[in-house]
């Protein structure tokens, strides 16, 4: 498509003497923007709802969630992967994420990373992508080579497609089983995506990546029971959840958790009856 049909390429009408501002008034714009992030979230809910079925239905029958995506836009995605083994417990491999350049990607910017196609299908290649996968690419303006080749690569191998994406008109949305289009419009700084696009999309990844793990069985009422106790934090957090399940003190909490292996499930299934795998009516939430 056309480089000025971008929506997230185009200069904001509202900022066009930006560099001349004061600093408090270039706060307040930005402020004011990102207000718009919340509510494009929430007209994609429908979407985002389809989303997390599938990759519920997917994990369930042994598949993983593979995010693919360029700069910020990779960068965020490798945020919500890395994030999902410590906090719900979930093996390694289960959420990854697939960045132009790769892990030098994480940190500075590589040049050319996102034209690189072929790069794309290499790394979904090594990671014998199959059915039973589900691949989000994600990129705001939708029209990343390195994602939209691995969306292509994807359909080809017959696994689920779903899109991230700022622009509703951009090649990934025509290749996506499901598109979640985040429109928030141009960026106060034209084409700096890492804004209000960066914003909606790190949203919308949390937003899918909690619902599965909790539909998953990975939470307890909103407690997450399945956590990795890897750290002086992490196991103090351990014990206040076995507190508030068991109602044992301190002592008796880091006596099951030793015991345990840090592993809060682990010293429940010791102390009480089974997880229950759904919330009781009068604990649903209302609308």
């Amino acid at each position: 498509m056309k480089w000025d049909g971008v929506v997230t390429e185009q200069p904001h009408a509202g900022t066009v003497n930006l560099d001349r501002w004061r600093v408090s008034d270039i706060l307040e714009v930005m402020n004011r923007e990102d207000r718009r992030v919340a509510y494009a979230v929430k007209k994609e809910i429908p979407r985002i709802a389809r989303a997390v079925e599938v990759i519920i239905k997917a994990m369930a029958a042994g598949g993983r969630l593979l995010y693919v995506g360029a700069g910020t836009s990779g960068r965020l995605a490798a945020i919500d992967a890395a994030e999902c083994p410590p906090t719900f417990g979930v093996p390694e491999g289960m959420v990854q994420a697939i960045v132009a350049g790769g892990r030098t990607a994480l940190w500075k910017a590589v040049e050319g990373a996102e034209d690189n196609v072929r790069e794309a299908v290499r790394a979904l290649k090594r990671r014998k992508l199959g059915r039973k996968d589900v691949v989000l690419g994600i990129s705001a303006s939708g029209i990343a080579p390195f994602v939209v080749r691995a969306l292509e690569y994807t359909r080809g191998q017959g696994a689920p497609t779903i899109a991230l994406t700022c622009n509703p008109k951009s090649p990934l949305v025509s290749l996506a089983d499901i598109s979640i289009v985040t429109s928030v419009g141009p960026e106060v700084i034209a084409g700096s995506t890492r804004l209000k696009a960066g914003t909606a999309q790190k949203m919308v990844l949390n937003m899918i990546s909690t619902t599965v793990m909790v539909k998953l069985g990975k939470v307890h009422g909103n407690l997450m029971v399945d956590l990795k106790a890897g750290s002086q934090k992490l196991r103090r957090r351990s014990r206040q959840i076995l507190k508030a399940l068991l109602g044992v003190d301190d002592r008796e909490a880091d006596e099951l958790l030793r015991k345990s292996g840090y592993s809060v499930r682990m010293a429940l299934r010791r102390e009480a009856s089974p997880l229950r795998k759904s919330p009781s009516k009068k604990n649903r939430p209302t609308h």
